[in-house]
């Protein structure tokens, strides 16, 4: 990557360790400063972690997860201001990183985009005044609103929390008399380690279980213009939690529909006053209508970055950087030279035992990286988040067939044992 950054000149707020871990390996010593919650800093061993990382300049501590005074901070850490790009390292720092941004000058999403984005509820709301298609929905208080609902629906629906990410909290309920007995896991998920211990106030939704394929739109925007646009598909895990489970660059749909998703993701962009980022939604082809399931505004996770720079042959999140620093970037190729997919590794829960075939998954043709995140003795969980699954693969092809393919066969010669 070749970005001129000086020292301190990147702020990073939320610690997300894989993002900074490959900022690491792209971007000069020193250039980033990263600002977290005291609590989450004690609690995930931050200043031990930053110390293995050259690009960390410094490490603050703020308190910005339910509210960020932004002149307290400035106040006490006066050498933020001399940033040339802030971005947000996790979901619970989007309003502060814009908020920050703002106040500093610097390219952001807008503090009203951002804020929307963080909440499900609003973010419906934003959808269906722009005239996007929506599952059926309503806020609820207690699990007697949410039993009524599906039974209105056809005895099924998705129960969330409003301000949550990575899938936490999201069910899938297909008996209506089941409701009470799982609510809490929606109403009061267990806090994430990168969640501060004050508490993340949330609301429930429950929404009509749709049918049909699961897609994403990125989105690179700069100054409320989108210079590009992708659709990734997605496949998620069996079961009552919609985990996802592989992801697939580019999309195998036909172009039309393709074009409708980009459209639909641009409409919202536009209704929210997106100025500058990356977006990230999601959709049900619901009856082949683009309906929304939810949206974010930063960088997605599950290495879909990874994927559109592998497709494209284009450097994704130098271009969002660039974009943060009030640049244009290099413009991306009309149409990507190739197909990426990552499929991620589920084991089932228990205490890991044995895990082999890592060699064997190497060896499958078009194969780029097979990373296994459990070892014999851990004690591995039902997978109710993204942050529970046990490692990944990444694969190459020349369309989204083989690239699917290459992935889906690589991870079939894992094998976790466990007790």
């Amino acid at each position: 990557m070749d970005l001129d950054l000086g020292r301190g000149e990147m702020v990073v707020v939320g610690a997300s360790f894989g993002s900074l871990r490959w900022f690491d390996d792209h971007l000069p010593a020193g250039s980033v400063i990263l600002v977290e919650e005291p609590d989450v800093i004690r609690r995930r061993d931050l200043e031990r972690f930053c110390a293995g990382l050259p690009l960390v300049s410094r490490l603050v501590p703020a308190e910005y997860q339910t509210g960020l005074d932004v002149d307290a901070l400035l106040a006490r850490e006066p050498g933020l201001s001399a940033a040339r790009l802030v971005l947000p390292g996790l979901e619970y720092a989007v309003g502060a990183t814009a908020r920050l941004a703002e106040r500093l000058g610097l390219p952001n999403a807008g503090t009203a985009a951002a804020d929307v984005f963080a909440d499900k509820h609003r973010m419906r709301l934003l959808a269906g005044d722009a005239g996007l298609a929506n599952p059926a929905y309503e806020l609820v208080d207690d699990p007697a609103r949410a039993e009524e609902f599906a039974r209105r629906h056809g005895g099924r629906c998705v129960l969330k929390p409003t301000r949550r990410s990575g899938s936490l909290g999201v069910q899938l309920v297909t008996d209506p008399a089941e409701i009470a007995s799982v609510w809490a896991a929606s109403a009061a998920p267990p806090e994430p380690d990168e969640a501060t211990e004050r508490g993340l106030p949330t609301e429930v939704l429950v929404e009509q279980l749709l049918a049909g394929s699961e897609h994403s739109v990125e989105l690179l925007v700069a100054d409320g213009e989108t210079i590009f646009a992708n659709v990734t598909d997605k496949r998620i895990v069996g079961g009552r939690y919609p985990v996802e489970s592989g992801h697939t660059v580019p999309s195998a749909l036909p172009e039309p529909t393709r074009r409708a998703l980009r459209e639909a993701a641009v409409r919202l962009a536009e209704a929210a006053g997106f100025r500058s980022g990356m977006l990230h939604s999601e959709w049900i082809l619901a009856d082949g209508v683009p309906t929304l399931v939810e949206c974010a505004g930063r960088m997605p996770g599950d290495m879909i970055t990874a994927l559109i720079s592998i497709a494209y042959e284009w450097d994704f999140i130098e271009a969002y950087l660039r974009v943060l620093r009030g640049e244009r970037p290099t413009a991306p190729p009309a149409r990507p030279t190739g197909a990426t997919a990552v499929e991620f590794l589920v084991a089932p829960p228990g205490r890991v035992t044995a895990v082999d075939g890592r060699r064997a998954a190497l060896r499958v043709a078009g194969v780029l990286d097979v990373q296994v995140d459990v070892t014999v003795g851990a004690t591995v969980p039902e997978v109710i988040s993204s942050a529970h699954r046990s490692g990944h693969v990444l694969a190459w092809g020349g369309d989204p067939a083989e690239a699917e393919g290459a992935a889906r066969k690589a991870a079939d010669q894992i094998r976790f044992t466990v007790a």
